[in-house]
């Protein structure tokens, strides 16, 4: 069976959070270098029902029976959510039977070109899209589009989405450097966030091993720099991973599905999952080293220690 509810996983902009993932492994609009799930296999921009709604309601259903404590349900996962024509009716049925729940959809943002999915994106308390370069040849560069994806033509569905949508708008900022940090490039960024006037700026950088290799994350001095540049519009700039104190979660006896659930859609090192599952980071080191005996995970080391995941061929 295909679970599509994942979590509660510790995020690092959102604290506790219960995953929706509505779209099939590597479906995606984007193919971006720095993607922690890996390459993408179906690039697309054409929006279907992949898997019953029906199906995922109830399973979301199931989870939400025992009302667990969260900061946050989120759709996001391992692919674009917004390609999913199941986003609306969950999306209504979760503010209709769940209204103490807050709601955030992480989104690339290639798809607020469309104004039916602005439409269906209207009931979310909170929506962070992606934003890299206003420039074609940097946009191309850093995501690697479905053809016919104009970096323009996104701004101004994101622009259109700020004047429909009266919710809270957290824009992802992803920083690479020698790609989209020279001062130039944060000239043109700056313009184009203050014309899209996101609540938030978050400053996101590579904290997992990402698709392509030359991917490297911007050092502390240049990102504490650039949230100073951002923030002299007014608006609230944070440093993803610096500005917010995660919490923890209580021991849970289902921490091995958890850990599966968790590896299957994105790299952790056994500290995210200690405080993901509220396990010692021993005890967590103690699962993994099985699960890597047994062939079910892979590790490699990263810059943050040993991440791992899930062998999907297995």
């Amino acid at each position: 069976m295909i679970h599509h509810i994942f979590g509660p996983v510790i995020s690092r902009r959102l604290g506790r959070s219960l995953g929706i993932d509505l779209i099939p492994f590597k479906t995606c609009s984007y193919n971006c270098v720095y993607c922690e799930c890996g390459a993408t296999t179906d690039l697309t921009s054409q929006r279907r029902e992949f898997f019953p709604t029906d199906k995922i309601i109830e399973q979301l259903d199931n989870t939400l029976a025992s009302s667990p404590k969260l900061d946050y349900i989120t759709f996001a996962g391992s692919g674009e959510p917004t390609l999913s024509l199941s986003l609306g009716p969950v999306l209504a049925h979760l503010k209709e039977n769940y209204p103490s729940y807050k709601i955030a959809i992480l989104t690339n943002g290639s798809l607020c070109t469309n104004p039916e999915v602005r439409q269906e994106l209207l009931p979310a308390d909170l929506i962070s899209p992606t934003m890299t370069s206003p420039s074609q040849e940097i946009f191309e560069k850093i995501h690697r589009p479905t053809p016919g994806l104009s970096i323009k033509g996104i701004i101004q569905g994101m622009v259109s989405l700020r004047n429909e949508y009266s919710g809270q708008i957290w824009l992802e900022v992803f920083l690479i450097p020698t790609i989209n940090t020279s001062i130039e490039d944060l000239e043109n960024l700056r313009e184009t966030i203050y014309l899209i006037r996101p609540d938030r700026i978050q400053l996101n950088y590579l904290d997992r091993p990402g698709t392509e290799s030359w991917v490297n994350p911007p050092g502390h001095s240049m990102l504490k720099e650039i949230q100073k540049y951002f923030s002299e519009g007014g608006i609230p700039v944070d440093i993803i991973g610096l500005d917010y104190q995660i919490p923890l979660l209580s021991p849970d006896d289902n921490s091995i599905a958890l850990i599966d659930e968790t590896l299957r859609r994105r790299p952790c090192t056994a500290e995210d999952i200690a405080l993901m599952t509220g396990l010692t980071a021993p005890e967590v080191r103690k699962k993994l080293a099985v699960m890597v005996q047994e062939g079910i995970v892979q590790a490699k080391s990263g810059e943050r220690g040993i991440f791992y995941w899930i062998n999907t061929g297995v």
